[in-house]
């Protein structure tokens, strides 16, 4: 028998598994320690097999020496750790095992196999002779260490055996090289399986008898549990829940009946502080053993421990892992950690973040276990202990960390699907998450807006009325009640009811005794007492009414509370809809599909917002979500009928819906519709039997309706028509008979928006080079056009004439072939109207407007009919004639504009031509083009057309001599050719903006300066003529829209002549600082376009930008900062002008200093590289000893200081200046 001693053999192993001698090991195996290669798999078998038989017949047989040592030896070649070093002493064979495992993996299989049934088979006589009462101890107790120690061994070759990579360098010759593909998809977890399980079926014997001092029993017990933590340290075993249910068994019986609980708590510590994936396992472990095992002392200490624990500054691994422990701990076995809390409340202060989170979450899981527990369970401090971690939960909300305020409302949002609804605490969490939105982590405010959500979703309030929130319909209800209160006045003497004095409201009626009587009653007759005992029922029914009503009152007042903080984070959240943050934006969407939902009036605002986030840039992913988030909340909101409804009702659900859209939207929200409608159309999302239901409600006549609803109609199919033009090219016989017939005109609105709709029947967007399609346009003695050019002829003192007259000029523009003859026409019937007011014959009006009385027209053959009277009135008073002359000179100015796009869809369709003629006939030579070879539009051009169709007829023409031609048509024949009858307006307009006293009318001097403006856009020569004119009218003129519009008109012009409004660009920058918000907003953004796109240079004016960074208006604010971050990225140009910013500011005098400070600062936060601050500092520097105020030498020093720099002689200047001042004051 072997003289195995297993505190020596332990020892050993430790130190180095090789070490272990094993001279009586099977000759063949000695006989390769000197001979690696003769070591192979048939070899091992010769050994194995015998030993394996020997063990199977009497499990003792291990004891033997030469069995023993044969084991060992195999193990010795399947080493525990490839990385121990190589000792030098070693026989090649172990010299070799050191670098890689030299036992193929059946083998060791083989092995594990052996060990494992040998095991168990000494356990099962153990146990039979333990039933029969009698034991061999000693000799039980060395078999059981021999192959516990075996074990262990072999583990630790399997888990090493596991780590190799499957790739793993062969030996050159014998079977290793055969083997390896085998080895790599070796799976030993079902042996692990049966080895953890014989181990416990070990651990369940009374092993008190066999091992009987406790240090021989730990000992016996380590060589378990240490391949169980082994195991355990191996991810990819312990995602496998086979195996970590069996390692969580072999502890628990360890810790329960032998004494392992102070070892395992060491291990649990290391394991936590080393091993991040063991976190959640050793969460699960411990709760197994208090739950199953009725031992939760072993959690408790570890958490003791673990409150106790310091971790240095840069350890993130511990604190990490220690936090998802504790909180998955709380999560499974949250009665534990509530009797540990005061110890773990410890964490609280640490200065790792994540362990403050872990705290966090364990209040919460603490919460919903206390609020789920039965009344039978609850102790007499249930609510305290709720209210502690509440107020645990409301500190973290302002905790430094955002990680920590995420976590907290995360929380929160998992304990509004409590069933206790905690109304007071939630009417505290909408506070803070309010508070929330405007926190400086987008996480924090991202996370903020689900809170609201979700707290909206889950509010207490559903119990009455049906849950919905309306602030109105709440405020009636309690209004109501208040009433009801009040008319239920108690019966006069009514303990407790009656109303009381001030003084009297806190005494108790029952201290008080009856007024002294000087003689005794009479006793009551029966009527008496049934009288009493009616009037005691009427005041307890009374008093039971009033209770009833105060508590309803009650709950209405928290209602309104809750209802008023959701209308106090609704701004927030709308302005978080311009987050940079795509996921912050999705939540913000997200919040206000909701709030619609239950009937918020602030929604109605948020939605419409929404509507802008149509333009995000689609260039990443995020920016494609934001649009596809929108365009899904819309098709809930809008788009999405109840299942009930069947497919008509459906149809006039979403038709209704979408008219609502345009109802008050102002015109950025009606493009941001458009674009998102024609999105939606163009993804097929609206059905065709919507676009009729809308030509249904837009074509009604035999029913009034509301005039919102028919312009809503028209507005969304002209939206819609932008993606399918085909909608309105069916249907413009309705366009005809509603919009530019007789409703129309009283309706000046609609009609415009049905201009705007009959423009989308074709595209004529100009386009670069020869890419634009050729056009289909109408004759102009089409009905459309007729009706178009009838408009203009509509005397109306409404404004909204103007904005009729430019949709009507703009679609004759698109629909027509020649809309210059066209609009010639109307020009002068205008001016003849104006200048020589006589009243028609019935006929001449009926060639003119060819209208009848209710709008009706035929399309095919146009008859005369008689006109309204109404419409041919002459002009006489003054009033009329001002208002008159301002429309003419209105349509003058815009159809000068739209002749210059037209000028440019004429070179555009010369150039298509000319490309098509080119690919017909590549290899021809330029020849004379026929007169017969005209298209048909050619035929019946008008005066400018036939130039270009006598240029298209030379030979040879090209490109640059047809723009040249266009050029010179723009510059000198529009507006100063004898033959253009816009040459007669240019010196009238000049005449009525020139003497404004001679024409004093406000409305006449607007449209006159407005027109002069546009007119000035067509000529450079008619520009330079004017500009002096226009830059006074700019200066002087009392009218903010006049101003306004002017300013536009400038910037238009300095992108068409540059060079004439270069010079003059301080006349823009003086607007930055107009007494009118309108007039500084729009001079903003103009300069913004013209900066941004390089139309103007930037000189020293910037300074003036600058100042509307810290402007009194917000959208001014907001404007001035996105413009200054987009010039940041533009070539340094923040840097480049910094000095000459800096100047400008510093000798305001008008700008406080407080001010001055916050422009600067926010500039400097543009000067991002050393480089350039330094070479700031040397500019600024020289500056402080010329300066003449304390003041000025003050702003130098703050910039100084905003810039950083290492440059001793201007620090020691700064600090000589200051004793300076100082000894000055």
């Amino acid at each position: 028998m072997s003289d195995f001693d297993i505190n020596t053999a332990l020892k050993a192993y430790l130190d180095d598994p090789q070490s272990l001698l094993t001279p009586e090991a099977d000759a063949c195996l000695l006989d390769c320690e000197n001979d690696a290669d003769a070591f192979s798999p048939g070899l091992i078998n010769s050994v194995l097999n015998p030993i394996a038989d020997a063990i199977g017949e009497n499990p003792e047989a291990v004891l033997q020496a030469a069995n023993l040592d044969s084991l060992q030896f195999l193990l010795k070649c399947a080493p525990t750790d490839l990385n121990l070093y190589d000792r030098g002493a070693d026989c090649e064979l172990f010299a070799r095992c050191r670098q890689n495992s030299y036992t193929p993996a059946p083998s060791l299989g083989k092995l594990l196999d052996l060990i494992i049934s040998g095991l168990g088979a000494e356990a099962e006589t153990i146990h039979h002779e333990e039933q029969d009462g009698d034991s061999e101890t000693a000799q039980h107790k060395q078999t059981l260490e021999v192959f516990a120690f075996l074990l262990q061994w072999c583990i630790a070759c399997v888990e090493a055996k596991s780590a190799e990579k499957p790739a793993a360098p062969a030996r050159g010759k014998g079977a290793k090289g055969k083997n390896a593909k085998k080895d790599g998809n070796w799976d030993p977890t079902a042996q692990l399986q049966t080895a953890l399980d014989t181990m416990t079926k070990v651990m369940k014997l009374k092993l008190a008898k066999i091992f009987v001092t406790t240090s021989e029993r730990d000992t016996f017990i380590g060589l378990f549990t240490r391949p169980v933590y082994q195991i355990l340290e191996s991810e990819q075993r312990v995602k496998s829940t086979a195996i970590r249910m069996h390692t969580f068994k072999v502890l628990c019986v360890a810790i329960k009946h032998h004494g392992h609980a102070y070892a395992a708590q060491t291990s649990i510590i290391q394991n936590l502080t080393y091993f991040e994936h063991l976190a959640e396992p050793m969460a699960e472990f411990l709760n197994i053993l208090a739950e199953q095992y009725d031992y939760a002392q072993l959690a408790e200490e570890v958490m003791k421990e673990l409150s106790s624990k310091e971790f240095s500054a840069n350890d993130t691994r511990g604190p990490k892992s220690v936090s998802t422990f504790v909180a998955r701990l709380s999560e499974l076995a949250p009665r534990v950690v509530q009797r540990q809390v005061s110890y773990l409340a410890k964490l609280l202060e640490s200065e790792n973040y994540t362990l403050r989170c872990a705290i966090i979450e364990v209040c919460g899981n603490l919460i919903a276990m206390l609020s789920k527990a039965e009344e039978s369970e609850r102790s007499e401090n249930h609510k305290g202990q709720i209210n502690a971690f509440f107020d645990v939960l409301e500190e973290r909300f302002l905790d430094i960390n955002p990680y920590c305020r995420c976590r907290a409302i995360q929380v929160y949002v998992k304990l509004c699907d409590l069933e206790t609804k905690y109304p007071k605490r939630r009417q505290k969490a909408t506070e803070l998450a309010t508070q929330s939105l405007e926190d400086k982590s987008s996480n924090v405010r991202r996370n903020a807006i689900k809170l609201l959500a979700k707290l909206t979703t889950t509010h207490p309030f559903a119990v009455l009325h049906g849950g919905l929130l309306s602030h109105q319909e709440w405020e009636s209800r309690l209004e109501t009640c208040e009433a009801e209160l009040s008319a239920l006045k108690p019966p006069a003497g009514t303990p407790g009811l009656a109303e009381r004095t001030q003084a009297e409201q806190t005494v108790d009626e029952s201290l008080l005794d009856d007024a002294t009587q000087s003689e005794e009653r009479a006793p009551m007759t029966e009527e008496q007492r049934m009288a009493a005992f009616q009037k005691a029922q009427e005041e307890a029914a009374t008093a039971e009414a009033l209770s009833k009503l105060q508590l309803t009152k009650r709950y209405y007042i928290e209602a309104l509370k809750f209802i008023n903080a959701l209308h106090e984070a609704s701004p927030h959240i709308v302005q978080l809809l311009a987050s940079k943050n795509k996921s912050e934006v999705v939540e913000a969407m997200d919040f206000f599909v909701v709030a619609d939902a239950y009937h918020l009036e602030t929604a109605k605002s948020g939605i419409r917002r929404m509507l802008r986030l149509i333009w995000t840039k689609g260039n990443s992913d995020e920016g494609k979500g934001v649009q596809t988030h929108l365009i899904e909340c819309y098709k809930g909101l809008f788009f999405d009928a109840p299942d009930n409804f069947s497919a008509n009702d459906a149809a006039n659900y979403v038709a209704r819906n979408m008219i609502s859209l345009t109802f008050g939207a102002t015109s950025a929200e009606l493009t941001s519709l458009e674009q998102l409608l024609a999105t939606m159309m163009k993804e097929k999302i609206i059905s065709e039997l919507v676009t009729q239901k809308l030509w249904q409600v837009y074509g009604v006549q035999k029913k009034e309706i509301s005039k919102q609803q028919r312009r809503g109609a028209i507005i969304i199919l002209g939206m819609l028509a932008l993606a399918t033009p085909d909608i309105v090219v069916k249907e413009m016989e309705i366009c005809l008979r509603i919009g530019l017939g007789a409703l129309g005109q009283k309706d000046l609105v609609l009609a415009r928006y049905t201009c705007v709709a009959l423009m989308r029947m074709t595209d004529n967007k100009p386009t670069k080079g020869t890419q634009g399609k050729p056009s289909n346009r109408l004759p102009n003695d089409h009905a459309v056009l007729i009706r178009l050019a009838a408009l203009l002829e509509i005397q109306s003192d409404s404004r909204d004439w103007y904005g009729l007259a430019e949709q009507a000029i703009s679609a004759i523009y698109a629909l027509s072939k020649h809309p210059d003859v066209l609009c010639s026409e109307i020009l002068r019937k205008k001016t003849k109207a104006v200048f020589a007011p006589k009243p028609k014959s019935k006929s001449q009006d009926a060639e003119t407007s060819q209208i009848d009385g209710d709008g009706d027209i035929e399309m095919s053959d146009m008859q005369e009919e008689t006109a309204t009277p109404e419409l041919i009135e002459p002009v006489e008073r003054s009033g009329d004639s001002a208002l008159a002359l301002s429309q003419l000179l209105f349509a003058v100015g815009h159809i000068a504009l739209k002749q210059i796009v037209h000028l440019e869809l004429c070179e555009q369709d010369f150039k298509r031509r000319k490309a098509e003629k080119e690919k017909l006939k590549p290899a021809s030579s330029p020849t004379k083009k026929t007169p017969g070879g005209k298209t048909p539009a050619a035929k019946k051009a008008g005066e400018k057309e036939d130039e270009q169709d006598e240029l298209d007829l030379m030979a040879g023409t090209n490109e640059d001599d047809f723009t040249d031609a266009i050029a010179h048509i723009r510059e000198r024949e529009l507006l100063y050719g004898p033959q253009s009858l816009l040459s007669n307006f240019g010196p009238l307009v000049k005449e009525v903006c020139a003497n404004n006293t001679s024409y004093p009318n406000a409305e006449l001097q607007a449209q006159a300066a407005l027109c002069m403006a546009k007119l000035m856009c067509v000529s450079s020569e008619y520009c330079e003529a004017n500009l002096s004119l226009l830059i006074t009218i700019l200066e002087r003129s009392p009218s903010a829209v006049t101003r306004s519009n002017l300013v536009v008109a400038l910037g238009d012009m300095a992108v068409c002549f540059n060079h004439l409004i270069d010079e003059n660009t301080d006349f823009l920058y003086r607007r930055l600082s107009d007494k009118s918000l309108l007039v500084k907003r729009t001079c903003l953004m103009t300069l913004t376009f013209l900066i941004l796109a390089g139309q103007v240079k930037v000189k020293g004016q910037l300074g003036e930008m600058a100042k509307c960074v810290e402007d009194s208006d917000e959208r001014i604010r907001d404007m001035s900062r996105m413009f200054f971050a987009e010039l940041a990225g533009k070539d340094n140009a923040v840097y480049n002008h910094f000095v000459d910013m800096f100047s400008l500011l510093s000798a305001d005098d008008g700008l406080e200093e407080d001010r001055f400070r916050r422009v600067i600062k926010f500039l400097a936060s543009f000067i991002e590289k050393d480089k350039h601050a330094k070479q700031l500092v040397g500019k600024l520097a020289p500056r402080l000893q010329r300066a003449e105020t304390e003041r000025q030498w003050n702003d130098v020093t703050y910039a100084l200081g905003l810039l950083p720099h290492k440059n001793e002689d201007i620090a020691k200047m700064v600090t000589e200046g200051c004793k300076v001042v100082e000894a000055a004051a």
